[in-house]
């Protein structure tokens, strides 16, 4: 016999839905890449996370593919991080800071699809991105106005995919042992070793994160992240 009560799945995409329910004008402040600070809010976070799943889902991101990041600490960050992970494919934040050829290794050992990158690293895609090649496409997050020049054969403007993109999309549905997250170890011995983490995972953590003995976060607080999250 199983208790049916809050019987739903400890899915990620609840925490950014519980989020934009009930502290939508919560700011989130950034130092944007291209240098202006910028003011958004969970509102509007939530509502750009589901058009970078409408996006995915356009270029037939399956639950499972793994789809890569290489940025900073942003809004935009945060959204393509639930925009992933909210239609059950797994998010692999890749660390700027490996050397070259053990991001070639990784990239190609999570066979990841699509990058998200930040201008900061652009050129370094540039570089590496013809020895990797499971990566279908490149999205540089930023505007129309800072596109760069690049080498990178197929290139898409964050802010463009975005505007011609739904928020209308349903997000979790599945299986909250279902991996969300993809992270390597720094490689001090051999190659790196990839740990990936499920949304129940995440889930408990997040929970866990917010008792009075660990951060004891309220909604009063205001938090700084000095770890990246990659």
């Amino acid at each position: 016999m199983l208790g049916l009560m809050q019987d739903w799945p400890l899915t990620v995409d609840k925490i950014l839905d519980h989020a934009k329910n009930w502290h939508p004008n919560r700011e989130v402040v950034t130092r944007s890449v291209e240098g202006p600070i910028e003011r958004t809010t969970y509102g509007a976070i939530h509502g750009r996370a589901k058009r970078v799943s409408n996006a995915l889902k356009a270029w037939n991101v399956q639950p499972g593919d793994r789809i890569a990041t290489l940025a900073w600490n942003t809004a935009d960050h945060i959204e393509a991080w639930y925009g992933i992970m909210g239609i059950g494919a797994v998010c692999h934040t890749l660390n700027p800071r490996l050397f070259p050829e053990q991001l070639v290794y990784i990239i190609n050992h999570a066979a990841d699809r699509i990058i998200f990158v930040d201008l900061t690293f652009v050129p370094l895609l540039d570089a590496i991105l013809p020895h990797c090649p499971s990566v279908e496409r490149v999205v540089i997050m930023t505007d129309a106005d800072h596109m760069p020049q690049t080498k990178l054969p197929v290139v898409e403007c964050y802010e463009t995919v975005l505007e011609q993109s739904s928020e209308d999309v349903e997000w979790g549905g599945f299986e909250e042992n279902t991996a969300c997250g993809l992270c390597y170890t720094s490689g001090t011995t051999g190659n790196p070793k990839g740990v990936l983490y499920s949304h129940r995972s995440n889930f408990i953590h997040t929970l866990l994160g917010l008792q009075s003995t660990v951060l004891g976060a309220t909604p009063k607080e205001v938090i700084l992240p000095v770890v990246p999250m990659f």
